[in-house]
């Protein structure tokens, strides 16, 4: 199966999004999964065996749990290919941080009370 076909679906994207912060039992994968997809246990079994076989996820036994991780390796092949693309966005994402820092700056000049003068004597006698 190809890379772009294993993450074509959204549920195996969902599941290695949920391995970025770490192993994961195959239980605590099938609630989450189950809960947001609604779908059955033996399908989530069958994606957790697609991105196993696809070398996206590695499994390790500990005692009765199955441990999944993320294996980078193919991400990282996707992120090469992806680097052809990235000219058409990269520009367009700098303009847009740019544009958001001076928003921020012009609303910060903005609520700045306005600078006192220190020269007046206020009334003062002489």
């Amino acid at each position: 199966m190809h890379a772009f076909d294993v993450l074509g679906d959204p549920v195996r994207r969902r599941i290695l999004e949920l391995l970025t912060d770490g192993e994961m039992t195959a239980g605590g994968l099938c609630d989450v999964i189950r809960r947001e997809f609604g779908i059955s246990q033996p399908a989530v079994s069958q994606h957790l065996k697609v991105l196993r076989d696809n070398g996206f996820a590695t499994v390790r036994a500990e005692g009765t749990r199955r441990l999944y991780a993320v294996d980078t390796r193919p991400l990282r092949e996707v992120d090469r290919w992806l680097e052809n693309f990235r000219r058409f966005w990269t520009p367009p994402l700098h303009a847009l941080a740019t544009e958001l820092a001076r928003g921020k700056r012009e609303r910060r000049l903005r609520e700045q009370p306005p600078p006192t003068d220190d020269t007046t004597d206020h009334g003062r006698d002489r």
